[in-house]
């Protein structure tokens, strides 16, 4: 049996360097080869491909959530806008007739209800505090008053409101708590 030939790397014979065998294959193996090296280059292209429109995809989706983030507020800026002016308005009428006061304060207090329900149609609204027990999720106590006749931790008085949005706590409510006298 005869030992095949030695050849270079680079196609010569062996003459220093790394040596490759040559090795015999049937040509439906060799085209079997073949196609599986295409597959595969078609394949890490395909995947290359699909990492470039991922990462365009992130890009965009950056993109939009920052724009989306610059202008969420939009609607609710519009809605204040509108208090504003009815508070300029309110102001000048006062100016320009300034001994009706009770003009002045009706007109504060549509401006009031106005800016109520626009909180209102935002998911805005207010906790309910007076009169209720004590629950830190929603009041935050900065007082305690001894009272014989309420039940330990009654909120007595609400120092300043607390709002939820869409049910979520978005200030607590300043309170005055009741506590049994010693």
């Amino acid at each position: 049996m005869e030992e095949p030939e030695k050849k270079s790397a680079a196609g010569g014979s062996a003459s220093g360097g790394k040596e490759e065998k040559v090795i015999t294959l049937k040509e439906a193996e060799y085209l079997g080869l073949l196609e599986e090296v295409k597959k595969g280059k078609d394949s890490w292209d395909k995947m290359l491909r699909n990492q470039a429109d991922l990462e365009n995809t992130r890009k965009r989706l950056d993109r939009e959530k920052q724009e989306f983030i610059k202008f969420a507020n939009e609607g609710l800026i519009l809605d204040l806008l509108n208090v504003l002016d009815d508070l300029e308005r309110t102001v000048d009428l006062a100016e320009s007739s300034k001994e009706d006061l009770s003009a002045f304060l009706k007109g504060v207090e549509m401006i009031l209800a106005h800016l109520y329900e626009m909180l209102k149609n935002h998911g805005v609204k207010p906790i309910e505090a007076e009169g209720k027990i004590f629950d830190p999720n929603f009041h935050e106590a900065l007082m305690q008053v001894e009272n014989k006749e309420l039940p330990e931790h009654t909120i007595i008085e609400v120092l300043q409101k607390g709002y939820l949005i869409h049910g979520r706590v978005l200030r607590t409510a300043k309170v005055k708590v009741s506590k049994k006298s010693m």
